[in-house]
């Protein structure tokens, strides 16, 4: 069985791979609603605005730890016969805790003190937001390794 991290940043598919990550990070952001997501889109637009390509920079940079993070959770949904994007749903709170702990040590070493205001501002929030976003990131992971 072909690893996750293999699966994603191949070649063949890292491109497409970050255009659906970045894509689904803005669906993510557009769909908050309440003074939540008055925060979220307002933080999303600052970091946004650091420079053109911001999002998709940083997607492309922690694509690979981010597949080696979620490894663990995709193999085990492969040793069980399981589709991925069901097993990631069943288990979001173990992904985004595999997530998040890439983004807090990346916002901690950051330079910008925007990107570290506003990650500080969001992070208590953070979890519910990312454990949210499972489910299209399941399907995402399910698309490319089919």
């Amino acid at each position: 069985m072909p690893s996750l991290p293999e699966v994603l940043t191949s070649d063949a598919k890292k491109q497409s791979v970050v255009e659906d990550c970045v894509h689904l990070i803005d669906d993510e952001v557009k769909d908050k609603g309440g003074l939540t997501g008055l925060a979220i889109k307002a933080g999303y637009s600052a970091v946004k605005g650091v420079k053109p390509g911001f999002v998709k920079n940083v997607v492309t940079d922690l694509l690979p730890e981010f597949a080696s993070a979620l490894d663990p959770i995709y193999q085990e949904a492969l040793s069980k016969g399981q589709k991925p994007a069901a097993y990631f749903d069943a288990n979001a709170s173990r992904a985004a805790d595999a997530l998040l702990g890439i983004t807090d040590a990346k916002a901690a070493r950051s330079s910008s003190s925007v990107v570290k205001g506003t990650y500080d501002k969001l992070r208590g929030t953070a979890k519910k937001n990312v454990e949210a976003a499972i489910p299209r990131l399941g399907k995402l992971v399910e698309k490319y390794s089919a």
